[in-house]
């Protein structure tokens, strides 16, 4: 996997960080916490450089962040909680937990969007109350990309650091990388068929 993703990486550039960033918040299908350090590789191997690298992974947080703000706001908190209970199945979303990032959202303010995208499932979550609670789009942003740029800046910094023993590394990484994937789509299958509609909005 390992292979794949800088495969893509060298031969797309920056394109594919940002894009890879994209679908990891709107259904991730590889996590930032692998993409990212691979990116950082590939920089450390000259075949980047680690600040584009930064900014690509971090535009492409924004722009899938932009997306779930824009699809709060469109239908308001009733009709995507129907939504969710309608099709929560595949995106793995009921109303009830809509209900509980709305609970978190409104314990921290606005700041929670900063802390959510050092917090594995809540980065992708966090953008559903800012949209249906009227952040504005202007402070959603630039607290979106303040977040994702400390998180992406780690993960692409580690991964530059590590860089020079990549060899080494990749031979852990590799198995480590598809666990990860391994894991995440174990947890979605769960997900799939224990999902339950929420009652309470029946």
């Amino acid at each position: 996997m390992t292979e794949w993703i800088t495969g893509i990486v060298e031969k797309l550039g920056y394109w594919a960080i940002a894009l890879l960033m994209l679908l990891e918040n709107v259904f991730p299908p590889i996590p930032s916490e692998v993409i990212m350090p691979l990116a950082g590789y590939t920089a450390a191997d000259g075949g980047l450089n680690l600040a584009p690298v930064i900014l690509s992974g971090t535009l492409g947080t924004v722009a899938g962040a932009a997306f779930w703000w824009w699809l709060a706001g469109k239908y308001g908190e009733r009709r995507l909680k129907a939504l969710a209970d309608r099709h929560g199945r595949w995106l793995t979303l009921s109303a009830d937990e809509i209900d509980r990032i709305d609970d978190w959202f409104d314990r921290h303010g606005s700041w929670a969007i900063p802390l959510a995208h050092v917090v594995p499932g809540l980065r992708t979550l966090i953008s559903i109350p800012a949209g249906m609670f009227g952040t504005r789009f202007a402070r959603f942003i630039v607290l979106t990309t303040s977040g994702s740029a400390v998180w992406n800046s780690l993960l692409a910094g580690a991964g530059y650091l590590l860089g020079k023993q990549f060899s080494a590394v990749d031979r852990y990484l590799g198995p480590a990388g598809l666990g990860i994937m391994a894991a995440v789509l174990l947890y979605y299958i769960y997900r799939v068929i224990t999902f339950r509609p929420s009652t309470k909005n029946a």
